[in-house]
């Protein structure tokens, strides 16, 4: 099946007209666009914005800005059914960040027919909207849906940003993703994470008879898929950056293997030998290498080692005789966090991506696993366990500034959201007496610590893993 989306982003002195003209008719001309001609083609025009529309994100609680989301029009400017699940998509989308909120449909006094007509403001600033959604969709003859959309700041009266895009009606929901991302880009000034993917373990029986496979689904719970059948054991699925596919470990005779998944085809490859255990893969900053811990002997014990992907060289990181275990590199590549014992219990603990300069971070009260770097650089997540409690936290590359998100009997696995500004993580209930019980959901939180949602799927659901922004 082709998937075919296009976004382009103008402002009233971009020749739009001009630009989506010329990347359909360089697409007819070359003949059927593929997914790759057209991300290859996807092109942002950005034209310097004086917008009054602003949110400004900070520690602590944002109050959500009011914004009204119209539903896109159809022809002649009537609703349509494609133009109310548009507006409804890019709503879910932006209230679910907790930094707006769309006003109610029947408010509005005079809905706008067409994003070719100005708005008259007087007519929503009573209704303390901040901005104005307006959008057209409509199909073409060849059955592709082609949209239009302006984003106007009430306050001001300017148009903030404008584009056009166009997709099969398959892609009509990633579409409405980028839409939502390019309004939270203008609004926050921060990237957006809408059209992005979570890959996780689907969980489903007792304590002893644990299934689990991994599946796959867009950041608001659509588009869902299992990725495996469940005969094998799977855990700690990983995106790559830069390719549509994952690392995971595939358990086949109680044995852990490292296996890589392309998304697109389904397709597995395991990935050398590793005589011992093997645990946590993870992807390096370009996708050309994977970051893993390593038990060689039967001592318990456990070291970092990275394997290069093209040469399929695997060189040892840490020598200690200790239990070193889920890296993460840093968004430059430079840097590596992980979790280690090495002194007495679990601690989180940094140094350079050749090995050398290892630091400790961590020095608060209770054990610290799963270190996750932020894409931003500046922060790192984790697991922390004190008392009898699980937290996920934050705290800054040198150990200080922690501060806890979120707790639970079992809350673990913290994965990054592409923009740094959201987390996602499992928590897990305890089991019964009868190995009934347990069930594990998926939850994610903004890193003020606010807006925390739990993210429906079919199954019980663990170990997150957030997709970079899909191109």
């Amino acid at each position: 099946m082709r998937v075919a989306v296009c976004m382009t982003r103008w402002n009233h002195q971009t020749d739009w007209k001009g630009a989506i003209s010329h990347v359909w008719q360089r697409g007819v001309h070359d003949g059927a666009l593929t997914l790759a001609m057209l991300m290859a083609l996807l092109g942002i025009l950005i034209a310097p914005a004086h917008a009054q529309l602003r949110i400004e994100i900070t520690e602590g609680v944002v109050a959500p800005t009011p914004i009204a989301i119209a539903n896109f029009t159809g022809p002649d400017g009537k609703k349509t059914d494609e133009g109310r699940l548009i507006a409804s998509i890019i709503a879910n989308d932006l209230v679910s960040s907790g930094l707006f909120e769309p006003i109610d449909e029947a408010a509005f006094i005079a809905p706008p027919g067409s994003p070719s007509i100005k708005p008259n403001f007087a007519n929503w600033e009573p209704l303390g909207a901040k901005g104005l959604l307006v959008g057209s969709a409509e199909l073409d003859e060849n059955g592709k849906l082609q949209v239009e959309f302006v984003l106007w700041d009430v306050v001001t009266g300017r148009d903030l940003t404008s584009g056009a895009g166009s997709a099969d009606m398959n892609a009509m929901r990633q579409l409405s993703h980028k839409i939502a991302d390019l309004v939270y880009e203008e609004v926050t000034g921060d990237t957006g994470y809408f059209d992005t993917q979570i890959v996780y373990v689907a969980e489903a029986g007792s304590q002893t008879r644990r299934v689990k496979r991994l599946a796959i689904m867009d950041q608001d719970g659509h588009n869902h898929k299992f990725l495996t059948s469940g005969l094998d054991l799977v855990l700690t699925p990983r995106f790559s950056p830069t390719t549509q596919e994952i690392a995971y470990l595939n358990f086949f005779n109680d044995e852990p293997n490292v296996y890589i998944q392309d998304i697109r085809t389904g397709r597995s490859e395991r990935l050398g030998s590793f005589p011992g255990m093997t645990f946590a893969p993870r992807f390096g900053p370009q996708g050309d290498r994977l970051i893993m811990s390593w038990a060689k002997d039967e001592d318990g014990a456990s070291d970092i080692y990275e394997m290069d992907l093209r040469t399929q060289e695997i060189r040892q990181l840490t020598n200690s005789r200790a239990i070193d275990t889920a890296p993460s590199y840093s968004p430059d590549g430079k840097r590596v966090v992980f979790e280690s014992n090495r002194a007495g219990r679990q601690q989180i603990y940094t140094m350079n991506s050749d090995g050398k300069n290892v630091q400790r971070i961590s020095y608060g009260e209770g054990r610290y696993a799963t270190p996750v770097w932020s894409p931003r650089g500046d922060i790192v997540a984790f697991t922390k366990m004190h008392r009898g409690t699980f937290y996920i936290g934050v705290m800054n590359v040198d150990g200080t500034g922690e501060r806890l998100l979120a707790e639970g009997f079992l809350v673990e696995g913290p994965t990054w959201a592409p923009n740094g500004r959201v987390l996602m993580y499992f928590k897990q209930q305890p089991f019964n007496s009868e190995g009934g019980g347990g069930e594990a959901a998926l939850y994610r939180i903004d890193i003020t610590g606010y807006n925390e949602r739990q993210i429906i799927t079919p199954s019980q659901a663990s170990d997150p893993a957030w997709s970079p922004l899909r191109r």
